[in-house]
């Protein structure tokens, strides 16, 4: 399983159900990654995509605790239980975490890689990722060129799970 989101100098991600900024070389780097993929949201991730409706050329999962809620062209889950259910039904690179803030907090320890878009500006948000940076169980193993757009500068990060040292159970520094 893995995660994708674009955060700012904070770890912001959102403010009133929409990104941060729209920058389109972040948008089209979000399709690359997430296409034929099965993508997993939450109820207002869905809300926040264009028209509400699900990404195409995707599996949209969407995880929610309304159990009247339903959506052309998802499926609904409503409990971590089913959703892992679900996500088992994939190979786990082609599961990617795509928001919000809670679905991310509940799942970002389960994720094998983080692909983070890093924005060099700091944003009014009101949504947040954990600070990846300060996770001991993730490390930053590839970093993209920066780019610009729009006088924003930003860059592609991935980071991966460290491996367990079985002998002690600590991640290996």
């Amino acid at each position: 399983m893995n995660l994708i989101a674009a955060a700012d100098l904070n770890w912001g991600i959102g403010k009133d159900g929409n990104l941060l900024t729209h920058l389109s070389g972040d948008l089209k780097y979000f399709k690359q990654k997430t296409s034929g993929k099965a993508v997993v949201m939450g109820r207002a991730t869905l809300e926040s995509l264009p028209g509400g409706r699900p990404l195409p050329e995707r599996t949209n999962i969407v995880l929610t605790s309304d159990t009247s809620f339903g959506k052309e062209g998802c499926i609904i889950v409503h409990s971590m239980e089913e959703l892992m259910t679900e996500c088992a039904k994939y190979a786990p690179d082609d599961v990617m975490i795509i928001g919000g803030e809670q679905v991310y907090m509940q799942l970002i320890r389960q994720c094998d890689r983080l692909f983070i878009t890093k924005i060099f500006e700091s944003f009014d948000a009101d949504k947040h990722l954990m600070n990846v940076d300060k996770m001991r169980s993730f490390e930053l193993v590839w970093t993209g060129d920066v780019q610009e757009e729009n006088g924003i500068q930003y860059q592609f990060l991935e980071y991966r799970k460290k491996e367990k040292d079985l002998s002690n159970g600590k991640s290996q520094e």
